[in-house]
């Protein structure tokens, strides 16, 4: 169930040049979010009508907190950069479907990230009971590695530039460390994702692919974020915000 709700922001900070870490406080919406979901915020300054889609990157149901890290890219973003805590601003959510999540606590779990695609992941790593490995791929730099290893995965980094750990992308890292798994867990670039379900499916792994489109509404009602879908023998359109964002990799048309 869906709930809109005036969240007070506890703390705002950058973790990288154009990256920011916010934590509200939205009881009902931490309440019932789950990893790879997502929340629509208002930038409510009576200029900027729509919301931002912005991916769940932890939830505290204790503290009815969840964490956003979010990239800088717009009008609406950098409003949101200069939230201080205490302020006040409405949020939907939990919006979407998140990852079905492996109950096998013998088998691995990788998760694939990209950039933005990163934050997403964490919870989902948190929330695993099962061996994890991450694969985490930058530009340049990196944030939030260490977080994923506190959580218990095996952490490899790959960096555009060389600036750390594999020089090159994350499918090019899995391919030079021969790295298995039982199911994949990815967020990222299209490109990315494309990739990465033609590595996963070549080796009969389950992949499931969380898709980055813009979504104006969050609820299925502007049809703004559609993709092909495989329906049987044809396809079909589905919503990212609804249907997704998460989709097994085997149905998208890339």
């Amino acid at each position: 169930m869906k709930h809109i709700e005036k969240a007070k922001v506890i703390s705002n900070r950058y973790i990288a040049d154009d990256i920011c870490d916010l934590v509200i406080e939205c009881p009902n919406i931490a309440k019932e979010a789950g990893a790879g979901q997502f929340v629509e915020v208002y930038p409510d300054n009576g200029e900027n009508l729509l919301a931002r889609p912005i991916s769940i990157c932890e939830i505290d149901k204790t503290k009815g907190t969840v964490r956003l890290v979010f990239r800088i890219v717009g009008k609406g973003t950098a409003l949101f950069s200069e939230l201080k805590s205490g302020d006040i601003i409405r949020v939907l959510g939990p919006c979407g479907n998140g990852y079905r999540l492996m109950e096998d606590s013998k088998k691995t779990a990788l998760l694939v990230g990209g950039g933005i695609g990163i934050p997403p992941l964490l919870e989902t790593c948190k929330e695993l009971e099962c061996n994890k490995i991450a694969v985490l791929g930058y530009s340049s730099g990196s944030f939030l590695a260490e977080e994923f290893t506190r959580a218990g995965a095996k952490v490899y980094i790959s960096t555009d530039d060389g600036s750390e750990g594999f020089k090159g992308n994350t499918v090019d890292l899995l391919k030079a460390e021969d790295i298995k798994a039982d199911v994949i867990y990815s967020c990222g670039p299209k490109i990315m994702l494309k990739f990465l379900s033609q590595w996963a499916m070549e080796r009969g792994i389950d992949c499931y692919v969380s898709m980055e489109e813009r979504m104006a509404c969050g609820i299925g009602a502007c049809v703004g974020c559609v993709i092909p879908i495989k329906d049987g023998g044809d396809w079909t359109y589905k919503k990212v915000c609804k249907d997704g964002p998460v989709f097994d990799c085997k149905e998208v048309i890339w």
